[in-house]
């Protein structure tokens, strides 16, 4: 089993490094001049109600700006569970996106109960049906997420594929990879299902497989099926953040760095010596239109003097 979980420590390694990476580069990218500067901004304390801004005040840049944190944390909220965004604009495709991406939530919880559960019982605390109060919540929690999320994940996954393969307007828009990633979660849902229905039904394996994994102890697995459904969840956590499915790294700088960014450029500030740095990059565009060669500063004051 130590090669089973050499694999899973790669996947998991691999996963992370991809994510932080990609975090990395949206942090480094240049995205003052994709700024929406569209309203409402739910941190607008006292206006995100009508749509208003900071700009609706008289000598605004002397003000101070204040900030309504536990409203924006709201509004993220239901994006980030609830996929509000889907649900208003494509109520079609959020019937089987929502069961998908709250499945994978709940896997998330799974994979942390067992984690903790699994450490728990290498301190001799029982988890189970007939353990105390807390082993009976970590037992019972662990069943429903991991029974829930496989189940929602996969249905979701399968509601996807059948959309994007029979919908004449979003097929022109599919490549072969998203019906192969929907497929794969399809897949993984399947097999882990049968694996636990026929040899693990209480996830009781499967904790002290991730305990172990992770505080780096032999485990112990029985069963071809087991090992399988081992090996497809760590490549699935290994290929989620190699594919544009891990449009969950990118979503945090969309909304604070874009869609909600209302930040102004004042003199002096971070954002007007960025912005500063930029006017000086060539400009690469190969259109007829664009003076390619010169910089970005160039470009913009150019025909200034005639005016």
């Amino acid at each position: 089993m130590i090669a089973l979980q050499v694999l899973t420590c790669i996947c998991v390694v691999v996963a992370f490094v991809a994510m932080a990476a990609k975090a990395l580069r949206y942090m480094r990218a240049p995205a003052e001049h994709m700024r929406w500067e569209l309203y409402p901004v739910p941190h607008e304390k006292g206006r995100a109600e009508h749509g208003g801004s900071y700009l609706e005040e008289v000598d605004w840049w002397t003000k101070p700006r204040e900030k309504d944190v536990v409203n924006e944390m709201k509004e993220m909220a239901e994006e980030i569970i609830l996929l509000k965004g889907v649900y208003h604009h494509n109520r079609t495709v959020w019937s089987s996106s929502m069961p998908f991406h709250f499945g994978m939530y709940l896997c998330i919880g799974w994979i942390v109960f067992m984690l903790g559960g699994g450490i728990l019982e290498m301190f001799d605390i029982a988890i189970g049906a007939d353990a105390g109060v807390f082993g009976q919540i970590i037992h019972f929690a662990t069943l429903g997420m991991g029974y829930g999320g496989l189940v929602l994940s996969g249905l979701g996954a399968l509601g996807l594929f059948i959309w994007r393969a029979t919908n004449e307007e979003q097929r022109d828009y599919n490549a072969p990879i998203d019906y192969f990633n929907l497929l794969f979660f399809v897949g993984v849902s399947v097999v882990a299902l049968i694996s636990h229905f026929t040899v693990d039904p209480d996830f009781s394996m499967m904790r002290g497989y991730v305990a172990n994994t992770v505080t780096f102890s032999e485990a112990t697995v029985s069963g071809g099926l087991f090992t399988a459904e081992i090996v497809m969840i760590s490549l699935l956590i290994m290929w989620i953040p190699l594919t544009r499915m891990s449009h969950f790294v990118a979503k945090y700088f969309l909304y604070h760095d874009i869609r909600w960014n209302d930040e102004p450029n004042e003199r002096g500030s971070k954002l007007e010596k960025s912005l500063m740095a930029h006017l000086s990059h060539k400009v690469g565009w190969s259109a007829d239109h664009i003076a390619t060669g010169k910089t970005w500063g160039e470009v913009v004051t150019e025909g200034k003097d005639d005016k």
